[in-house]
């Protein structure tokens, strides 16, 4: 392979244009011409892949299943394919076919990938988000880690046959869009919470428009009048940043119905509390958390770091958000899963805490708490506790 990838490659330079199958099958059959039809389409693709595409990856990346491919060193190579991390047969021919890959998927993002910076956080042609880092900083050899979009959203009745939420869960979960709530969904890192998110938008009404910024296109709602703001990281110059705080700002300019937040998760917490307290109804975000308990302090630390004193982030959030609906995702079988929905109320002390209202076990079970009641006072009461 790697004398096919050489000699194609030098055919195609000279010949110029861009490396198409067709292009590849040629210079291939010119430089061996005792190869078969078959055989040649089959090389054809992957050289092609090698050339231009994610090499020995790309048949995971075209799984329609895989939501993740994670890399670490040449010989070890897992997917997540929906039941938690797997472990696969591939491995790279050896470290310097690794990190060949690793440099041409950064170089293709228009990012640097070198001794010099040894690490790179990228979105791809396509929308898969690229993390790369580089010997010696990855003891074990060149880590990747790819993430894949969502081609489309999932409805809540796929949702509920996935076991992510139960069906008394997608009244409430229906109810909370409907009624115009402003939200987070809060989870761990793989926990659900972007997939959950586009679901619950698509369910927003056709007429409202929806104003989506995010650090890599990842929400893909199925919803007719969707437009996306995408921030960009600065060049090799340190030049032409776009940050999510910028385009937060740029947002409320848009008339947005619903503003949303792919991921809240530095300075632009301050514009969005400050957008939701001046009328913007329905905003949503996702935030990594731990537990619905440990929003308020998870949101409190990104404001304070953003300029906002204690009390100042307390009293915007208790105006600004509503509601916390929480993911988990369950040991062993790694499903995800609605575990809990909660109220965000400001105590006695002028903090706001959060208040349980809806718990979801993994056998299916709901628990309602004291907030329940409340929780359904807030959607107006388009859902009832059972």
């Amino acid at each position: 392979m790697t004398r096919f990838t050489d000699a194609v490659r030098d055919r195609l330079a000279d010949a110029g244009g861009e490396p198409t199958v067709g292009r590849v099958a040629a210079a291939l059959r010119a430089e061996e011409k005792l190869l078969g039809d078959h055989e040649v389409l089959t090389l054809a693709d992957e050289l092609r892949a090698e050339l231009i595409g994610a090499g020995p990856l790309e048949p995971l990346l075209r799984s329609p299943d895989v939501t993740d491919v994670l890399v670490n060193g040449p010989g070890e190579v897992w997917v997540d394919a929906g039941s938690g991390l797997v472990r696969t047969p591939m491995r790279f021919q050896d470290e310097a076919a690794l990190r060949r890959l690793a440099q041409r998927l950064t170089a293709a993002a228009g990012r640097r990938l070198d001794d010099a910076s040894p690490y790179a956080d990228a979105r791809l042609p396509g929308g898969v988000r690229l993390h790369a880092i580089l010997p010696p900083v990855a003891a074990n050899g060149t880590c990747l880690s790819l993430r894949l979009p969502r081609r489309r959203a999932f409805t809540l009745d796929e949702l509920i046959a996935a076991g992510t939420i139960p069906p008394a869960g997608a009244a409430l979960l229906a109810a909370l869009i409907d009624a115009r709530a402003a939200f987070l969904v809060s989870g761990g890192t793989g926990s659900g919470k972007t997939t959950l998110l586009s679901s619950l938008l698509s369910l927003a009404d056709p007429g409202e428009r929806l104003l989506l910024v995010e650090d890599s296109t990842e929400l893909r709602p199925d919803h007719p009048h969707v437009v996306r703001l995408e921030a960009r990281p600065p060049n090799m110059e340190g030049a032409g940043g776009v940050t999510l705080n910028d385009l937060v700002r740029q947002a409320l300019r848009m008339r947005p119905d619903r503003l949303v937040v792919g991921e809240v998760r530095s300075h632009e917490v301050v514009v969005l509390l400050q957008a939701l307290n001046t009328g913007h109804e329905g905003g949503c975000g996702t935030l990594h958390a731990n537990t619905a308990a440990d929003v308020p302090a998870r949101l409190e630390a990104l404001a304070c770091a953003a300029g906002l004193s204690r009390e100042a982030v307390h009293s915007q959030l208790s105006a600004a958000l509503d509601i916390v609906v929480h993911l988990v995702r369950d040991p062993g079988g790694g499903r995800r899963r609605v575990a809990e929905v909660s109220l965000l109320r400001r105590a006695s002390d002028g903090l706001v805490g959060v208040v349980p209202a809806v718990s979801f076990t993994a056998p299916g079970e709901v628990l309602t708490f004291p907030g329940a009641e409340a929780l359904a006072a807030r959607l107006r009461h388009r859902w009832e506790p059972g």
